[in-house]
């Protein structure tokens, strides 16, 4: 195409390509409006030449600890055995290209290395079309007679590693505030990625304690370990981002007998479920992603799991119910009053069922969903899903009718699950932020949750409370509770984006 020739341009457009019927009016508009944008592209494509640095400018840079990122694009293992000393190993690809390039800040001046330089000068040509400070070594690597070194950079740590070592690392979270804000790993720190190409700003780094960068996937937060690396500062990523870190599952053990209890914790998530066992046979209510974990617990304890419950169709997790009872040959069991769109057994209220010693009684107890159920088990226990929290209470909007669900979520609270016994002990669905646990285990009792502030006032008082709050919904909910009713298939690979995100099933999130 000409694009000089913008009258030739603009004649063949609306004809061949829009097929647009105008009058001259129109057309002059169209004609003007064309080749407006054609000169400006022109222009900026004249614009985006990347510069070229010499090895001398380059060592020069370096040596005043200029703020830069030096991107080594070479293959992989040609960079282990040399490379310029601070620089990353780093592969453009269409992921780089659509996730990683519009993270980086604008003001973060790029360097970019190959050999030959061609490839760098290409890429950086094309970073300056994003708008960013771009630039290549001229004649390639083997033109640096700078300082080299040698071995990996750019090292990530698993989001399972990281939670067993938790408390002796800085987790450095990288994304803008407001996002910070919304949801965290608690016991980080915030800087926002384009803060760390400021000099005073890194002071607040500590360089005696192991460095974690962290953000929704990873992306920005090996930008930023790329920027601490330039800075002398050795961090690790965190692999997965916060979406991986969700997917981490602890089991923790909250009773021993005369059953025992296993409480299986979604750490970055707020999400719990539980196995309980008795005799050895064993039942799982809400279970969690991945499944595999059920399996591995059961095979270290020796017992067989039987049954598989889910409370009701949650709207913040995927629930694993299906998955794991496929896997373990169990019994599936879902809520009569739910509507789900998949083959199981369908428990109602005051259904009974046996496993090992124990007994399992069902109790419709609806106000979060129009089905949801709670479990008692030896009628000691209580697994109350998402309708009562240690803290607060499950909320009753999630399904377009908070007024109506608000006056059931009252019946059920004052004539059902309150009129346990005292001592009965309460294990929820999830836990919110800054809730102390019990060695570890989150759970309470049917007298401590009397106190709760939601429980003491009229029913009327109750609902307009209720219905007023504005607490916003889970992240992705819909897709959740479809996946979750049977109406869609589950991608396993899209979970962690799924659940990425707080829990917001409770009235007061704090």
């Amino acid at each position: 195409m000409n694009i000089q020739n913008a009258d030739r341009v603009f004649l063949s457009f609306p004809a061949n390509h829009v097929q647009i019927q105008s009058s001259n009016t129109e057309y002059q508009f169209w004609k003007k409006t064309i080749k407006f944008y054609l000169q400006r592209w022109t222009t900026n494509a004249m614009k985006q030449t990347a510069l070229g640095m010499s090895s001398k400018s380059l060592d020069h840079d370096l040596a005043q600890q200029r703020p830069l990122l030096l991107f080594d694009l070479r293959l992989k293992e040609d960079f282990e055995k040399s490379h310029v000393s601070g620089s990353v190993h780093a592969v453009c690809d269409v992921h780089a290209k659509e996730k990683i390039m519009p993270k980086i800040p604008k003001n973060a001046k790029i360097v970019l290395i190959s050999e030959p330089e061609d490839f760098a000068k290409e890429i950086a040509e094309m970073m300056v079309s994003f708008g960013l400070d771009a630039h290549y070594l001229e004649g390639g690597f083997s033109s640096w007679q700078g300082k080299t070194s040698s071995g990996q950079t750019g090292k990530t740590i698993p989001a399972d590693q990281l939670a067993e070592k938790i408390e002796d690392v800085f987790l450095l979270d990288v994304r803008d505030s407001d996002e910070f804000s919304e949801y965290k790993i608690p016991g980080s720190a915030n800087i926002p990625l384009g803060d760390l190409f400021d000099a005073s700003t890194l002071q607040k780094i500590p360089r005696d304690r192991e460095v974690v960068t962290i953000c929704p996937h990873g992306n920005r937060a090996m930008i930023a370990s790329f920027a601490l690396e330039r800075a002398g500062i050795h961090s690790q990523t965190l692999e997965g981002g916060l979406a991986g870190w969700n997917q981490v599952l602890e089991p923790v053990t909250a009773v021993q007998k005369p059953i025992r209890i296993i409480q299986v914790q979604k750490i970055g998530k707020g999400c719990l479920s539980h196995i309980i066992e008795s005799d050895g046979e064993a039942i799982v209510i809400d279970p969690l992603h991945p499944f595999e974990e059920y399996s591995s617990i059961a095979k270290q304890y020796g017992f067989k799991i039987s049954k598989i419950f889910d409370t009701h169709q949650h709207a913040d997790h995927v629930s694993s119910a299906r998955d794991l009872a496929e896997s373990e040959d169990a019994e599936l069991y879902l809520s009569k009053y739910e509507g789900y769109d998949i083959d199981a057994n369908f428990i109602s209220d005051g259904d009974e069922l046996a496993f090992g010693k124990s007994k399992l009684r069902a109790m419709h107890t609806p106000g979060h969903t129009p089905g949801s159920m709670s479990y008692v088990v030896d009628e000691k226990y209580v697994f109350t899903g998402d309708i009562l929290f240690v803290e607060s209470i499950g909320r009753p909007d999630l399904r377009d009718k908070a007024e109506e669900f608000a006056e059931e979520l009252y019946d059920t609270l004052h004539s059902r699950l309150l009129c346990l016994p005292r001592q009965t002990l309460v294990f929820p669905t999830h836990h919110g932020e800054g809730v102390e646990s019990i060695d570890g285990a989150y759970y309470s009792t049917i007298a401590e949750s009397k106190k709760l502030p939601w429980l003491d006032i009229p029913e009327q008082e109750f609902v307009k409370k209720v219905v007023s709050m504005t607490v916003p919904r889970p992240m992705n909910y819909r897709r959740i509770i479809s996946i979750n009713r049977g109406e869609i298939d589950l991608v396993r690979s899209e979970i962690p984006d799924l659940e990425i995100g707080p829990n917001r099933c409770a009235v007061d999130s704090k």
